[in-house]
């Protein structure tokens, strides 16, 4: 391996430019040499922004793999072929970042897990909200016990009006669902690692196609604009109800438009035996001491924020640093592909109950 990691960008669409990319520039000890997309243009932008001397340039994925020249791939492309690119950059020797979520189906998460184990290559999915000062600080504080055994969570992703109006999102086949499969997705990936629980038994969900539908409401305050109801074909909304092989259970919360007031995103509250947290005001924490209710927020304007080569680094950079840090030094990525796999499945799960109307068990039975 050399001195400077190569990287291989594949999709350099909005979450290539607006995270990854600009994330990856500013490690040291690695470069961007090679950019794929269908929109030639938008891939020789990203190699004339970001890409290192000779950086080369391609619309076949394909062909990108095949000529080689890199030591890691970053798959940023609609959720439908997160399987595909990642196995096949896999099989041809890379490590892979792959964007959220792992995939479109469990079947499809399979596949890539399937091919990290067999090609003995990192693969690990970009859930950069565990790297926030706040995550990574109640992180600790569960490790450290106190909160205690942790049995009831909500993962939380609610928009009011912020229903995203271009590229794929509103495209079920392309991407699998809406705000479940996308912003649910980080809430869930954060509820489940805060509480080290990977094990589920059972999931009721429920998804809405209700303001979506509905002529000119996107009109009405739309963060990003205007919807065309013709092209909204996934859910503006969808819940879920998750029951762990230990009892703990889960609700998880997700909108791009939903009528209410509290809204949050990328947000857990935790209820254990010790004690709780939650992230709806800031970092706070609860419990009970010397016979008494508190109430705690932790200050993370001072300290509370990771520093590296004395720059402040947030959260898209920090997930870039310590990937190529597991890259270089051969250990685990911080997102474990097996971790990512059980939200995949969480995340069907939770469709597949709102289509059939019936719980979904894990163990193969049925609520009939």
């Amino acid at each position: 391996m050399s001195n400077k990691l190569k990287i291989a960008i594949i999709g350099c669409g909005g979450i290539a430019n607006g995270k990854h990319m600009p994330s990856l520039s500013r490690q040291a000890d690695a470069e961007m040499v090679a950019f794929c997309d269908i929109v030639e243009e938008r891939a020789q932008e990203a190699a004339a922004a970001f890409g290192a001397e000779g950086a080369v340039v391609y619309t076949d994925f394909r062909k990108l793999l095949e000529v080689g020249g890199f030591d890691i791939v970053h798959v940023c492309t609609p959720n439908d072929s997160h399987s595909e690119i990642t196995v096949a950059a896999l099989e041809a020797g890379n490590h892979v970042m792959c964007e959220k979520p792992m995939a479109k189906t469990t079947a499809q998460a399979q596949e890539m897990l399937d091919a990290a184990r067999r090609t003995g290559k990192k693969l690990s999915i970009a859930y950069q909200n565990r790297f926030r000062a706040d995550s990574e600080y109640l992180k600790a504080a569960c490790e450290n016990g106190e909160l205690g055994d942790i049995y009831y969570a909500k993962a939380i992703a609610v928009r009011r009006r912020a229903v995203p109006t271009w590229g794929v999102f509103l495209d079920e086949e392309k991407q699998g669902g809406g705000p479940l499969i996308d912003i649910g997705t980080h809430a869930l990936d954060l509820t489940l690692w805060m509480m080290d629980n990977y094990k589920p038994r059972m999931v009721v969900g429920s998804t809405f196609h209700k303001l979506g539908q509905r002529e000119n409401v996107g009109s009405a305050g739309n963060a990003f604009g205007t919807w065309d109801p013709e092209q909204f074909k996934v859910e503006d909304s969808a819940f879920g109800f998750i029951t762990m092989e230990n009892g703990a259970t889960i609700v998880v919360e997700s909108s791009w438009a939903l009528n209410v007031s509290e809204i949050g995103e990328a947000k857990t509250l935790l209820a254990g035996t010790e004690g709780g947290a939650d992230m709806a005001d800031g970092l706070r924490f609860n419990g009970d001491k010397g016979g008494r209710l508190f109430e705690t927020k932790v200050d993370l304007s001072a300290g509370g924020v990771a520093f590296y080569s004395g720059g402040e680094e947030d959260a898209a950079a920090r997930e870039a640093r310590l990937w190529l840090k597991a890259v270089r030094e051969d250990t685990e990525p911080v997102v474990k592909p097996e971790q990512a796999f059980v939200v995949t499945q969480i995340l069907e799960a939770i469709y597949e109950s709102a289509r059939t109307g019936r719980a979904v068990y894990f163990d193969g039975t049925s609520d009939n």
